[in-house]
């Protein structure tokens, strides 16, 4: 509590002892967002950087941890709106296995391009949601909506996503 106080106070010893305790944690939680090693080293700085800068609205009675998050999702969703950035999916998605990799690889790549055509507040929730299997109100904490709105953007970016998709039928045991 001391720790969070001096800070508040705008005390720098402080604030680097915060910095190198949730430096890990924020940096995990945007490159789950953004999905670029690089991209979130430079977004955890911007992260921190914004936190200095507003360390007097901070309350040290409350959560460092969960308002770090959400300052660095919001960083994360400024970056996905400004950028439009290719979402990087897992290579290894659950499913069942094609017998063709060019097929595999085109599915692939269809199914980031319809990721980059979802607006960025649906992009963020589904990859939250659907990639990374976030809890709903995980989402809604760091992104300061309310689970139920996560639920509903969830349901709708996926709507979104299957509309885009609609024309990837391509049937199972395809021999091309």
């Amino acid at each position: 509590m001391e720790l969070l106080q001096r800070f508040a106070a705008g005390d720098l010893d402080a604030f680097e002892a915060l910095f190198r305790q949730h430096q890990k944690e924020v940096y995990a939680w945007v490159v789950r967002i953004v999905r670029d090693r690089g991209i979130a080293e430079d977004l955890t700085v911007e992260t921190f950087w914004r936190i200095y800068r507003a360390r007097a609205r901070f309350n040290p009675a409350g959560n460092f941890q969960g308002w770090a998050r959400r300052i660095a999702t919001n960083a994360a969703l400024d970056h996905l709106r400004s950028a439009r950035r290719e979402t990087e999916l897992p290579e290894d998605l659950a499913g069942p296995p094609k017998p063709d990799s060019a097929v595999r690889r085109e599915t692939r790549e269809q199914i980031k391009g319809a990721f980059r055509q979802l607006p960025a507040k649906y992009r963020l929730v589904a990859t939250l949601a659907l990639i990374e299997e976030e809890p709903y109100n995980k989402i809604a904490e760091a992104t300061g909506l309310s689970a139920g709105l996560v639920k509903i953007r969830v349901f709708r970016a996926v709507r979104m996503l299957r509309k885009t998709l609609s024309s990837l039928a391509v049937p199972l045991g395809a021999n091309k």
